[in-house]
């Protein structure tokens, strides 16, 4: 049984093996010494958590002794741990004698911030991996967070090189372009497995499965990400389709297959039980992506983790469809979307999922479970909540993240130190600085819809209609005595202008002009001028009158004259309403007497009145 297991594994294993894999990089600047200072390319570990969408600035260390680090450094009196005010430490590291992994993790200890592993022969660069599922069971694998890269033979070489003659070697790691950023969404694919039998990277699955939910709903639902599960499986080689192996490990007759759990056909679920169980959560998706949910996805698969293990012998239709119809998902839409497993047919939703895993553009074919895609690049490092939420947030476009990006356990937010060196109106508490996941943007801001114009770095100033609302447009204003001037007018000139009466920049001052002093007003011979803030008072001798838009002073006499012609003109104004009333008095009169005599002549027509003579006719009406 044993031998059978291991002879089909091969076959499909050298049938994933022929593919092309590709080497994730990220980019090593070389800063000192001259005599290697340059740009390099090195590979990103799948283990740890790299900095990506930032860069990481140190010195690089080669120890005298244990030069693998495959043994603690504390057995040899080394640290790594950098001293107040110093660059962080980077430890070139040569490979071989043990994992990569182990190399971390031992320099880590030492306070390291970062691993150099030097490749020991000239070839291409190869992706640093964790050890094998036989091995995965060490622990110390999920406790590795520092960042590391595998760089040439030549380029390790030179930097021991550099040291032995002295020099300081200083480099910069970057891995803001290790994932495309193009525009405001981010799509992302997670290859995955129902198996929870595959032991710690099973565990390890299942975990960031729970861990991770929250964020990918929150993204998925605000439309900032597009998500989609897949699923490997492979085809039985036509030889073997009719083995018992075949028959165990794959449905629909050998064309979609997956290992046995255990590893044993003896006992537990059988390779087929697993294909299904993907099949039935990638139907989901289908069907929930259709009526616009795929979000519900994520309960789906980590209900079922919990709720139907195989070890507790769930890992069956039964429980599965009690999840489905708990969460309100069409059963009888996944169920057809499932079809029959016996049948000599293909399908649809399997045979796309085997095509998918060819790798396309910059990706790579997928053959390692589980495999994270973040806009067509896979993803290396640690599956762990936080590490690929940074991945995920380095592909958004700058200054488009969402606020999950912006959160203090992702990002250094800039600006909270000297304003990020951006221009910032400190008394309105407006600033050009914008945190961004890659750093930060130095923009004139749009505030209460008036848009700021500048360079943002040392001015910006409000512009357009309204722009008055906002700090006064950056105008001078003041206020005396009740009454308030500004130089800023609103409309969509962008100078200020002291107001009419002052004199000054308009910025940040304006001054009283002394119209008085000046002669330029209340100039008649009659005028008294008296300057006051911001305009003037001019008054008139011998009672006259003074008309500020001529500038002159009305009227003549003395003051008892000036008496007289309000009495006369009081008379006078009392005359007209008496004649008035009294007009209006006769208008009635007039009015209702003539009323009067239209209704007795009508009254007439229709009946005798006594002044008329009686009828002498003879005729008469009988009542």
């Amino acid at each position: 049984m044993k031998l059978g297991f291991f002879t089909l594994s091969f076959l499909l294993i050298l049938n994933l093996s022929m593919g092309r894999f590709v080497v994730e990089k990220n980019n090593l600047k070389v800063t000192s010494p001259d005599s290697i200072k340059g740009i390099y390319e090195c590979a990103i570990g799948n283990f740890g958590v790299p900095q990506y969408g930032g860069t990481l600035v140190g010195t690089v260390v080669y120890p005298k002794s244990n030069q693998k680090a495959c043994k603690s450094y504390s057995d040899f009196d080394i640290s790594f741990k950098s001293k107040p005010g110093r660059l962080p430490t980077f430890v070139l590291i040569d490979r071989g004698d043990c994992y990569f992994t182990l190399k971390a993790w031992i320099a880590q200890q030492a306070g390291a911030a970062a691993i150099l592993v030097a490749d020991s022969k000239v070839e291409p660069l190869i992706t640093m991996d964790t050890p094998e599922e036989d091995k995965s069971d060490a622990d110390y694998l999920q406790n590795i967070t520092i960042p590391s890269a595998l760089i040439t033979k030549t380029l390790g070489d030179s930097i021991k090189s550099a040291l032995s003659g002295g020099d300081m070697v200083n480099m910069k790691l970057d891995w803001t372009e290790s994932v495309p950023h193009p525009d405001e969404r981010v799509e992302y694919e997670l290859w995955t497995n129902s198996n929870d039998e595959c032991g710690k990277k099973c565990d390890t699955q299942i975990e960031f499965l729970k861990n991770f939910k929250g964020a990918a709903q929150i993204l998925e639902k605000g439309g900032h990400t597009q998500f989609t599960p897949h699923y490997i499986t492979w085809y039985c080689p036509e030889a073997f389709t009719l083995s018992k192996q075949c028959k165990s490990q794959c449905i629909n007759h050998g064309r979609y297959c997956a290992p046995d759990p255990e590893q044993d056909f003896t006992k537990g679920y059988d390779g087929k039980d697993v294909v299904v169980q993907n099949l039935r959560q990638a139907c989901v998706y289908r069907v929930m992506n259709e009526s616009g949910k795929p979000w519900v996805w994520w309960d789906y698969v980590t209900d079922f983790a919990i709720r139907c293990p195989m070890k507790e012998k769930k890992y069956t239709k039964e429980c599965a469809d009690e999840i489905i119809k708990s969460l309100g998902i069409d059963l009888k839409k996944v169920d057809k979307c499932i079809g029959d497993p016996e049948a000599d047919v293909e399908n649809p939703v399997l045979k796309a999922e085997q095509e998918s895993q060819i790798g396309k553009g910059s990706r790579g074919d997928v053959t390692i479970l589980p495999t994270l895609v973040v806009n067509n690049r896979q993803y290396r490092g640690k599956l762990e909540k936080g590490a690929v939420l940074k991945a995920m947030c380095s592909g958004f476009q700058e200054s488009t993240e969402p606020a999950i990006c912006l959160t203090e356990d992702l990002e250094t937010n800039e600006c909270l130190e000297n304003n990020g060196g951006c221009w910032q109106d400190k008394s309105a508490n407006i600033t050009a600085c914008r945190d961004t996941f890659r750093g930060r943007l130095c923009e004139c801001p749009t505030v209460q819809g008036v848009k700021f114009v500048g360079d943002g770095y040392t001015h910006c100033k409000a512009s357009g209609a309204l722009h008055c609302g906002i700090n006064n447009g950056g105008c001078w204003r003041e206020s005396r005595g009740g009454f308030t001037y500004s130089a800023c007018v609103d409309d969509h000139s962008k100078d200020c202008k002291c107001p009419h009466g002052f004199k000054g920049d308009g910025v940040k001052s304006c001054e009283d002009v002394d119209e008085c002093k000046e002669k330029t007003v209340c100039q008649c011979p009659e005028c008294k001028c008296k300057n006051t803030w911001g305009s003037y008072e001019c008054s008139c001798s011998n009672g006259l009158l003074y008309m500020r838009e001529h500038d002159t002073c009305i009227g003549s006499g003395k003051v008892g004259t000036t008496k007289l012609s309000w009495s006369f003109l009081w008379f006078l104004i009392i005359g007209v309403g008496v004649a008035g009333l009294s007009g209006y008095a006769v208008y009635k009169y007039r009015i209702r007497s003539y009323m009067d005599a239209e209704i007795r002549g009508i009254m007439a027509q229709y009946m005798p009145l006594e002044s008329q003579p009686p009828n002498t006719s003879g005729h008469h009406m009988d009542i």
